[in-house]
């Protein structure tokens, strides 16, 4: 688990692919500090199992299902990535419950810049349009985010300072691709409702 909190703006050392799969390299000393063979780092918000520690650097194999969801199909050597390491238990939780389980990508369709921060509107995949609400959490890019506002197929975030310097967030363009993660607990509220909202209608319906 995550709180969307980024710890460290690392870079791609290298890629390799692999068959229905790839390894990636990535550097940062921060998260490197502490890590060993199978911890957790998230790398843009997707959550990868460490597989070698070396130099600051560390090893990462991304399976199929990660490359169909996110972003990192098309990340190449030089990248700037978001770093996180797993949450310890016990410290305090400054973003929100995040799994590093990508839902899907977003787009970037522009970018308004005020005196003190900065409004960026993303495109918003159909299928996950309805887990998304005003004021409601959201990781694009492994960062925890509250959502301005929301229509049918975009929503905005407003990036302080902070964001804008220390993330990747800070220097995506229109047309790039950036990671979305809903928040878990609609997903839930989602699965444990259909079945009794479907009872009534069922009743409504006799």
């Amino acid at each position: 688990m995550f709180t969307g909190i980024v710890e460290e703006l690392g870079h791609v050392v290298a890629t390799q692919d692999l068959p229905d799969a790839a390894r990636i390299r990535v550097a940062g000393p921060i998260v490197t500090s502490d890590a060993k063979h199978g911890d957790s780092i998230a790398v843009n918000g997707v959550c990868l199992t460490v597989v070698e520690v070396e130099n600051g650097t560390f090893t990462a194999d991304v399976m199929r299902e990660t490359l169909e969801r996110s972003s990192l199909a098309k990340i190449t050597a030089g990248d700037r990535v978001n770093l996180e390491r797993a949450a310890a238990v016990g410290q305090r939780l400054g973003g929100h419950i995040v799994q590093g389980h990508v839902d899907g990508t977003g787009t970037v369709l522009a970018r308004e810049k005020a005196e003190h921060w900065e409004v960026v509107h993303i495109g918003l995949p159909p299928q996950l349009a309805r887990y998304v609400v005003e004021k409601g959490s959201i990781t694009v890019d492994g960062v925890s985010l509250t959502v301005v506002s929301v229509s049918e197929d975009q929503f905005t975030v407003s990036l302080i300072p902070t964001t804008l310097d220390l993330t990747t967030l800070g220097h995506r363009t229109p047309g790039a691709v950036v990671n979305l993660e809903v928040d878990v607990l609609a997903k839930y509220v989602e699965r444990l409702a259909i079945p009794h909202l479907r009872a009534i209608a069922g009743e409504e319906a006799q």
